[in-house]
Formats: C-alpha cells, sequence, structure tokens
C-alpha cells in the first residue's frame, strides 16, 4: 500500500482533547478502508503565516498513513466536511520517517553558535564597520573625533 504523510490544522477554539479525538475519528475511518496509521504527533497551537478562516492559531497534527487510496479520499472527504479543520495537507511518500518528525526535534540553542560569521554581527557585513563603504567617520585608522570646542562661533546658515 502506499504511504503518506498527512498534517491538518485545527481551529485554536477547540481543545487538544477534541484534536485528538478528531485524529482518533479520522485513524478509525482509515483503518475501516483497509489501512493503518504508523505514527501521530501533536505539535500544538502554532501561530499561522496568515489568516486562514478568520483564525491567526491553529492546532497542528501529522499522520503518517499506510492505506490506500480510497481510505485517504474518504478521509479527506470528511475532513472537508468538518467545520473545525481550516486545511490539511497529504503527501504521498517513498518511506515513513523513522523517529520524531523535524518539528518535534528539540533544538538545542547551543547549535545555533556553528553559523560562522554571516555578516550581521561582530566585524563585517552588516554590523561591522569598513565593508565595501570604507567605514564610519573616514578617520585614518579610526582614531576618535577630537573634542568639540565650547567657544567655537556658530555656523550661520542663510
Amino acid at each position: 500500500m502506499p504511504l503518506y504523510e498527512h498534517v491538518y490544522l485545527a481551529r485554536q477554539d477547540v481543545t487538544a482533547q477534541q484534536v485528538e479525538a478528531m485524529t482518533e475519528q479520522f485513524k478509525s475511518v482509515l483503518e475501516g478502508l483497509g489501512g493503518s496509521v504508523e505514527k501521530v504527533e501533536y505539535w500544538g497551537v502554532k501561530s499561522l503565516a496568515y489568516r486562514i478562516k478568520k483564525n491567526r492559531k491553529a492546532h497542528f497534527s501529522l499522520l503518517n498513513i499506510n492505506a490506500p487510496a480510497a481510505a485517504i479520499a474518504e478521509m479527506e472527504r470528511q475532513m472537508s466536511i468538518n467545520e473545525d479543520i481550516l486545511r490539511f495537507m497529504t503527501i504521498r511518500v517513498e518511506e515513513l520517517e523513522e523517529g520524531p518528525s523535524a518539528m518535534m526535534q528539540k533544538r538545542d540553542r547551543d547549535d545555533r553558535d556553528d553559523r560562522g560569521d554571516r555578516g550581521f554581527g561582530g566585524r563585517g557585513g552588516f554590523g561591522g564597520r569598513g565593508g565595501d563603504r570604507g567605514g564610519f567617520g573616514g578617520r585614518p585608522g579610526g582614531a576618535p573625533r577630537p573634542p568639540r570646542r565650547e567657544d567655537a562661533p556658530a555656523e550661520e546658515t542663510v
């Protein structure tokens, strides 16, 4: 049987228990038509990039499915009828991922230090002085500006 990854978004207003109940409902539809659900992941409530049906957040869930195309079509038909489902996407894959998906893998903040110099901080690029514009100030060797004299006459503009 073909393998599928299926992600659906449920409205923010429903509870996590209701989302799990919907997942069980769709799982029973697939199993009734000769398929099986290999893995279920609940990703939690996440912000959407843009509003979908007047919602800014949604519950995200992933299903790894081993089922015939008719079972997938029936599950998608029932999802399109359900008002609590905002969007869904089913993708056929060659093999299902083992272990947690990319959304569930814990990302350590320490891993972000290996980015190298990308030009946003430190020296060079956008954050540092120098580069193709010759730096700020134009003083040789980056010498600081001399202090302003208090008794200097003010310049008049005409």
